[in-house]
């Protein structure tokens, strides 16, 4: 064998041994089945974020005049007007408490629907049924049943039990029920997917231990649970946070239902206050994401074990 066709072997045999090395971790010609993926995700979601965050640099001659601050004058304006800052916590008092009663209220629900038994699937339909209305059918269904000459006043009224119609929509109350209306079908799904991978096989067996329900659910259900309910409640969380038509349409946009997005949005289409509309966009990605921190952190005190459901 000459040295050529020597010399050649061994670059053939260390190509192929570098492929294996690569294939070994990942890195074959399948990755660029990703590059799709890849160009969607810089087009809708790194280049729109990037070039908002740059806006948020950019500041009006009139905010940097009236705040000072620089190329930050932005977010010294943000923090400094106290109109932009409350607007931070009417949000998040609408948002938490919507997802934390969605998620309490789809345990036992999603309890009592895990076992197979006639009409589950019709109950398991209705309780799913709002996910298909979207935000502006619900508040205006909302409108037509709890306004002020909706059906649920004109009904107490006509029974005498009214003198005066409730109050239920264009304030706090009516963004709040659109909000669990329309995030519920969510909490219910996501639960019920990871109590449906719960072995319940444990279930049966601490029962014959002589365990009563309560123990069951708090010793073996619940730590199972634990980790789905915490992604369940980031999910509502940031779907609630996000919340714009439900606080037009059935709250009070100027006062206790002005949340981020409103205000983003009269910055934007109001004032044409372009830089100013992407800084508070950005806020509220800050203010989400340090929320989701924090629920993550908690469960990774309080469970670090794996996922017992599906989900």
């Amino acid at each position: 064998m000459t040295a050529s066709a020597v010399g050649g072997t061994k670059q053939t045999r260390g190509t192929a041994s570098l492929r294996h090395r690569l294939a070994d971790r990942g890195i074959d010609s399948q990755l660029l089945l990703m590059v799709p993926a890849i160009v969607f995700i810089l087009a809708l979601f790194v280049y729109p974020f990037a070039y908002g965050f740059g806006l948020t640099l950019q500041p009006t001659e009139d905010t940097v005049d009236t705040w000072g601050g620089g190329i930050l004058a932005n977010y010294v304006r943000f923090f400094a007007d106290a109109f932009t800052v409350e607007s931070v916590w009417l949000t998040a008092r609408l948002a938490i408490p919507a997802a934390l009663f969605n998620v309490l209220v789809s345990i036992p629900l999603a309890i009592k629907l895990k076992p197979k038994f006639r009409g589950k699937q019709l109950i398991s339909t209705l309780l799913v049924l709002p996910i298909t209305l979207g935000t502006v059918l619900t508040a205006q269904g909302l409108l037509i049943f709890a306004g002020r000459q909706g059906w649920l006043n004109h009904t107490l009224m006509n029974l005498g039990i009214l003198d005066q119609p409730l109050t239920l929509v264009h304030n706090y109350i009516g963004v709040l029920l659109s909000l669990i209306i329309s995030g519920f079908p969510f909490a219910f799904l996501l639960i019920s997917s990871y109590l449906s991978g719960i072995d319940p096989s444990l279930d049966r067996a601490a029962r014959a231990l002589g365990a009563g329900w309560a123990q069951r659910f708090l010793r073996i259900t619940l730590p199972l649970l634990a980790p789905g309910l915490a992604t369940t409640f980031i999910l509502t969380f940031v779907l609630a946070f996000s919340v714009f038509p439900s606080a037009t349409l059935v709250g009070d946009p100027s006062g206790s239902t002005r949340v981020l997005a409103v205000v983003a949005y009269r910055f934007f289409g109001e004032q044409f206050d372009y830089p100013m509309a992407s800084t508070v966009a950005i806020m509220m990605g800050l203010a989400e994401l340090a929320v989701v921190a924090t629920v993550l952190l908690g469960r990774s005190f309080l469970y670090k074990g794996s996922t017992g459901g599906k989900g």
